[in-house]
């Protein structure tokens, strides 16, 4: 019995917190253009996949096999709130890693705004959008899970959060992986 359980069940509310509200900006996000003819651009096909990635995490079912703990009750609960966390840690890191492409696509839609002029898409202007695009591929290829996880530690160490227990990168995307569609 190391008595960290309080500490425990208080990082798992901040992490389903931080999920909530990576929720709530996920789903508030467009998802389909005012022009029909920009349906497929490479932006809006980024915001669509967030949406329905945003979904996904949101549904898929939580891991509830928790090991049995020798020791009593204290460990148990020990255990099952280690296996919660994960759960949640690898949930929010899923949620901050879709925010941060859908914030990348939103970018791409105020440039792309700005390039267009309220006027549709022509030759001339046509290199401008191309680089557009390759800004867009750009940042979405900067985006990867060690770049989420190192974001989300010092997230959490600038607000002082107990981070003492938290998943390991590897287990997150272990995680992750395990819950693929």
């Amino acid at each position: 019995m190391d008595g960290l359980n309080d500490c425990r069940t208080a990082r798992v509310a901040e992490i389903l917190d931080d999920f909530r509200t990576l929720q709530y900006y996920i789903s508030d996000a467009p998802s389909r253009p005012k022009n029909a003819e920009d349906y497929g651009t490479e932006g809006w096909t980024a915001l669509r996949q967030c949406k329905v990635d945003g979904h996904h995490i949101l549904e898929c079912a939580a891991d509830t096999r928790v090991p049995v703990a020798q020791g009593g009750q204290e460990e148990q609960t020990k255990a099952q709130l280690k296996q919660v966390l994960l759960d949640a840690f690898s949930r929010r890191h899923q949620g901050q890693k879709i925010y941060m492409k859908q914030s990348a696509a939103k970018r791409w839609l105020e440039y792309r705004d700005l390039i267009l002029q309220g006027q549709r898409p022509r030759p001339a202007i046509q290199h401008h959008l191309d680089a557009c695009d390759s800004q867009l591929r750009a940042d979405l290829a900067c985006i990867t899970d060690a770049s989420v996880y190192n974001e989300l530690v010092a997230f959490d160490h600038g607000l002082y959060r107990w981070t003492v227990e938290d998943p390991s990168l590897q287990s997150v995307v272990g995680w992750l992986s395990a819950r693929q569609r």
